[in-house]
């Protein structure tokens, strides 16, 4: 088992051993900082509890410019704080100067994260801002390079729908086997889209202010609201037709519900708790 501590101090002695030796098979983010400068102080700090999150997918080296300045001298290092990332021996980044935790926690994603990793993060970022196309982008570059890969596949159809491009999901679908895992979440959202195209949002809620018994209109409401991304608000109206009427459209409340928290993917926390919800209801 390796004992190597994730957090070490180095210095001109220990450099090669404890940097560029450890570097062949871990990254290693070389800080370099002072005490007397709160900037680098502060990078220090927030270094290290990336270190403890990451669980030793990198190595933290701290040089100490103030008691050891000569390994700085070396690497030419004009102020503090100053960043080297280190792989393979080699300086294979730097980052000099103050440096935000988002900027800090890029590098490092940069360093331990895998293709596969590296690739969802990507794909997270295009669709917390509805970017279909960027997402898409990448996808078209990830499928290029491996185009039997079925999770991208997937991922593919889910944005295609998402987009609202329902035919284009419907043909790559078709191109996936239907025992592959994951496969619920693109088709349940193509579904709840292509049963969203004949209903009008706006309608359904003013039918619902008139009536909040109008178990139709709560049941578009639902539909819709999920296709637009309104996860809880879309559940919310599937809890209260389960409450109203547990037979209406055969169980629709039940099934819609479970359709919609299909969409969300697993380890879903808002998936989760109305799960907990609604079997708690049922039972």
């Amino acid at each position: 088992m390796d004992a190597q501590p994730t957090v070490f101090e180095v210095d001109l002695a220990t450099f090669q051993g404890d940097v560029v030796a450890r570097s062949q098979e871990t990254p290693v983010v070389l800080l370099f900082w002072a005490d007397q400068i709160p900037p680098a102080a502060e990078a220090k700090r927030t270094l290290e509890a990336l270190a403890r999150q990451y669980q030793g997918k990198f190595a933290l080296a701290l040089c100490d410019v103030a008691r050891m300045p000569q390994l700085a001298q070396q690497l030419r290092v004009q102020g503090v704080p100053s960043i080297r990332v280190i792989v393979d021996g080699q300086i294979a980044d730097q980052l000099d100067g103050p440096q935000g935790e988002a900027v800090l926690r890029q590098l490092i994603d940069g360093l331990t994260l895998s293709d596969g990793d590296r690739l969802q993060a990507q794909l997270e970022e295009h669709l917390a801002a509805r970017d279909w196309n960027g997402a898409l982008a990448i996808l078209e570059q990830a499928l290029k390079a491996e185009p039997n890969n079925a999770a991208f596949k997937l991922e593919w159809a889910d944005i295609l729908a998402r987009k609202g491009d329902l035919k284009g999901a419907a043909t790559v679908l078709a191109t996936v086997p239907e025992d592959t895992p994951e496969r619920e979440r693109p088709v349940a959202r193509l579904e709840l889209a292509t049963e969203a195209a004949d209903m009008n949002q706006r309608k359904a809620r003013a039918r619902l202010t008139k009536d909040p018994a109008d178990l139709d209109a709560r049941y578009q409401a639902a539909v819709t609201l999920a296709v637009a991304g309104d996860d809880a608000e879309a559940l919310d109206h599937c809890m209260e037709i389960l409450r109203q009427d547990r037979n209406f459209r055969d169980d629709a409340g039940r099934t819609t519900m479970i359709k919609i928290m299909a969409t969300m993917g697993k380890g879903s926390e808002l998936a989760k708790r109305y799960r907990r919800r609604m079997f708690a209801f049922l039972h």
